[in-house]
C-alpha cells in the first residue's frame, strides 16, 4: 500500500518538517482532484494522480490510476473506476500520515 522506502527517501531529501508540508500539499491536491473526479475523468487527471501517488510512495493508488489511465487511453468511451481510486487513497491516507 505504502512504499516506506520512498517516504524515507523524501524525509532524507527534504527533512521531517518539509516532509509533513509535502504530504499535506499532496493530500490537499489529491482530494481536490478526487472531489471533482467523475465518470468522465480525463487521462490527464488520472496521470496526475498516478504520478503524485508514486512520488509520495502510494504504490497501490498509483497502480490503480495507471490501470485506469491505460484503459481510458485504449477505450476513450470507457468509464474509470472512480470508487476504486477513492477507496485506495482514503485507505492509504491514515497510514501515510502516521509515517510523519
Amino acid at each position: 500500500m505504502i512504499d516506506a522506502r520512498r517516504i524515507d527517501e523524501l524525509r532524507e531529501e527534504v527533512g521531517c518538517d518539509d516532509l509533513a508540508e509535502v504530504v499535506g500539499l499532496f493530500c490537499e491536491e489529491v482530494e481536490e482532484v478526487l472531489a471533482t473526479l467523475d465518470r468522465s475523468a480525463t487521462v490527464e487527471q488520472l496521470h496526475f494522480l498516478k504520478g503524485s501517488a508514486l512520488n509520495i510512495g502510494l504504490s497501490q493508488l498509483s497502480a490503480i490510476c495507471l490501470a485506469e489511465e491505460d484503459r481510458l487511453r485504449d477505450d476513450p468511451q470507457s468509464r474509470p473506476k472512480i470508487e476504486d481510486i477513492r477507496a485506495a487513497y482514503f485507505k492509504a491516507r491514515p497510514a501515510l500520515l502516521a509515517l510523519l
